[in-house]
């Protein structure tokens, strides 16, 4: 029977243990896991991370820069459990971010006990220098790999992580809200037409009325205005939702809402001009959205223009969920983006179009503030629906006394610049459905 000393020695050649009977079938997989982890270091080098991608910074310091980009809880003892790093370790680790001035930390607001940690300017460059870096590199191990194969090798990775976390139920703070990337868009129009025909029976008039809307909207971006946001769960998309500039004025958009407790309690045709505004919200109350998630620092525009005009009414589009992502709080917090984005950047008002079996995307409106204004029955994609349209008030009488732009002082005395939203995301713009005006 081999001893703890032979399997070691064995797995480090790369060979099998040469037993018989139980013991040689207990110890089989022990070694196909082992020699898949130093197969896989190995690959996306993970033992010389910061040479691997040109960058000062180890595979946990990368991590931990990353956490802090992209998760919407940044205490230090909700990095030390999520990376399940030791507390001197993470201290010393963040000491030194803060003496290269990435990371700020200060007393917790949750908890003064508590310290929070913030990148800085120059952090959040750092971390979107990894983490456009880490894109590359995936891309370009992807790219060594032939198309047939690639659904494959994901599905297979997704098969590990399923089967490695059965016992671990996801959590609210695993979801994180970003930039769509490559590929991101084309799953916008993919889930909304796949999870709309699955849950309520819509055809492929919807998919083409989405693809549209998505397509005019990555060609005509305005990034100071605009913005599309990409819930992520364990590395997936699983949630998105656009703000857009609203140019039709009181014209039904024909948007679809789709809501994020159950299946058939969230999703409403559109009109003609830009249907599956909200495609996927939530059922219970969401923690909603942090702010370094919807407004994180922007790209400087420019010269000093003098203050911008205030660029009237926001639309909320394509907001979306998926069914096995529902419970977590990704449509409460899609929804506070959009509107938190949208009154930094100097919008009156905000609406969106959806429709009446949408309960629970209702619920996430009217906790945001949203008010129903009117009503009106209409047939789209093969379904007798009534289409709603919301409203939300965002800028109050003394805020429309203040260019957008510009915020007013906390002590109350003259307003002082604000720096525009930040850029990215993509734009929609004129009419996307079949005809203008109201369905009747």
């Amino acid at each position: 029977m081999p001893t703890s000393e032979t399997v070691e020695a064995a797995e480090a050649a790369g060979e099998g243990i040469p037993t018989s009977g139980s013991a040689g079938a207990s110890t089989r997989p022990i070694h196909d896991i082992r020699a898949f982890n130093r197969f896989y270091t190995n690959l996306i080098g993970a033992l010389d991370y910061s040479r691997q991608l040109y960058v000062p910074y180890t595979l946990t310091e990368a991590r931990v820069l990353y956490e802090l980009a992209h998760s919407p809880r940044t205490d230090a003892a909700d990095l030390r459990g999520a990376l399940s790093l030791d507390a001197g370790y993470l201290s010393r680790l963040l000491a030194k971010f803060e003496k290269a001035e990435l990371v700020e930390r200060a007393p917790s607001s949750r908890d003064p006990r508590r310290q929070s940690i913030t990148l800085t300017g120059h952090g959040r460059s750092a971390a979107d220098l990894l983490d456009e870096r880490s894109r590359e590199s995936v891309g370009a191990l992807l790219g060594r790999v032939p198309a047939g194969d690639r659904s494959r090798l994901t599905g297979a990775m997704r098969t590990i992580q399923d089967i490695l976390s059965r016992d671990r139920s996801p959590h609210r703070d695993d979801v994180v809200l970003r930039a769509p990337g490559p590929g991101d868009l084309g799953w916008i129009i993919q889930r909304n037409a796949a999870v709309y025909a699955a849950e309520f029976g819509w055809n492929s008039d919807y998919e083409a009325l989405v693809a549209r809307i998505v397509a005019d909207f990555a060609e005509h971006h305005d990034p100071r205005l605009e913005r599309v946001w990409v819930a992520e769960l364990d590395d997936r998309p699983v949630g998105c939702v656009m703000c857009v500039r609203d140019t039709h004025g009181d014209a039904n958009h024909g948007e679809a809402s789709h809501g994020d407790a159950t299946a058939g309690e969230g999703t409403a045709p559109a009109e003609d001009t830009a249907l599956a505004d909200t495609a996927s919200g939530e059922d219970a109350s969401g923690d909603g959205a942090a702010s370094g998630e919807t407004t994180a620092s922007v790209r400087d525009a420019g010269p000093e223009q003098g203050p911008r005009p205030s660029p009237g009414t926001a639309r909320l589009r394509l907001l979306l969920v998926e069914p096995d992502a529902r419970g977590l709080g990704i449509g409460d917090r899609l929804v506070r983006a959009c509107t938190e984005f949208a009154r930094e950047a100097g919008y009156d008002d905000m609406v969106l179009w959806t429709n009446d079996v949408l309960r629970s995307a209702r619920g996430i409106y009217q906790r945001h503030g949203f008010t129903l204004t009117a009503e009106q029955p209409h047939h789209s994609f093969g379904a007798d629906l009534t289409g709603q349209d919301w409203h939300l008030r965002l800028r109050t009488a003394e805020d429309s006394a203040i260019p957008p732009g510009r915020t007013a002082s906390r002590e109350g005395g003259a307003a002082a610049e604000a720096p525009a939203p930040e850029e990215a995301g993509v734009r929609i713009s004129g009419r996307e459905g079949a005809a203008s005006g109201r369905r009747g």
